[in-house]
């Protein structure tokens, strides 16, 4: 099954048929909203907005690891990541869409960034944090769509919840990164951590502030504007990814655990035997 996280401006998909809206409690705590259970066709999704119902929960306020695990705890094995981000790459132009395969972790340590710890070490890799199978498929609903889709991208996370300096921008431009935004990380990493496949969609709103000319420097409100334009593409987008999209039980990340744990697991006790296993399923 596939668990949908909304980004800004999504905290519903229309077209959703809802079967069941549930409050799941995890071992980390409680998720940033009651995940809504429910088919797109014919196919079961179960969505969460990231931010919570009425977006109050900062980027460092989400509870990355409850979300996480909340969807797995349903049946969710994908996950489709919708994000808002700056575009640090002229040709990238507001409202267009890309899809990273790789994550630049540029935050502040304020975020629990793994299921780890506490007992169990265990280093997973990361050199490729994004599902090849979710990205060939939303870049072929993409093009089937007729829609433009920048792909091979790198998104550079910040702390936020502040808009970056010219400074930071630069920074991040001349790093390599193409896109900024607040919220992909420690998502992506905790989505391998417990086996499961994820990509981003992500919606550029805006330059961030690398461009000489203010009228090009992101606001909130040039944001949620672009951001809500594409709304209607976006939701298009989803369906028809979704459409058709099976479980691969062959999937390198449904293995990403394996030869990764380096404590025993005889050394464990019986609460984080649990949360291993729930992660090794």
């Amino acid at each position: 099954m596939i668990g949908i996280i909304g980004g800004t401006g999504l905290y519903q998909i229309e077209g959703l048929e809802v079967v069941q809206t549930k409050t799941v409690e995890t071992p980390f705590g409680f998720p940033s909203a009651p995940l809504i259970l429910g088919h797109l066709g014919k196919e079961k999704v179960v969505f969460l907005p990231r931010h919570g119902s009425r977006h109050q929960l900062l980027p460092s306020e989400i509870n990355f690891r409850a979300n996480i695990w909340a969807l797995k705890s349903l049946g969710v094995r994908q996950v489709l990541s919708i994000s808002a981000v700056g575009s640090l790459e002229k040709k990238i132009v507001p409202g267009d869409f890309a899809m990273p395969n790789q994550y630049f972790d540029w935050t502040k340590g304020r975020r629990i960034h793994t299921f780890f710890g506490d007992g169990i070490v265990a280093h997973i890799s990361t050199a490729e944090p994004a599902c090849p199978s979710l990205m060939k498929k939303l870049e072929n609903t993409s093009e089937n769509l007729g829609y433009k889709l920048h792909t091979g991208k790198i998104y550079a996370c910040v702390e936020g919840p502040r808009l970056g300096t010219r400074a930071e921008s630069h920074f991040l431009k001349n790093s390599g990164c193409h896109l900024v935004g607040m919220t992909n990380i420690p998502e992506a990493f905790l989505a391998r951590e417990a086996q499961l496949c994820y990509v981003t969609l992500a919606v550029a709103t805006d330059y961030d502030c690398w461009l000489e000319d203010p009228v090009h420097h992101v606001t909130t409100e040039q944001i949620l504007k672009l951001y809500k334009e594409s709304l209607e593409k976006v939701k298009i987008l989803i369906k028809k990814f979704v459409s058709g999209t099976k479980n691969s039980t062959s999937c390198s990340c449904r293995e990403s655990l394996k030869g990764a744990l380096v404590t025993s697991v005889s050394e464990l006790g019986e609460e984080k035997k649990k949360i291993l296993n729930f992660l090794m399923e």
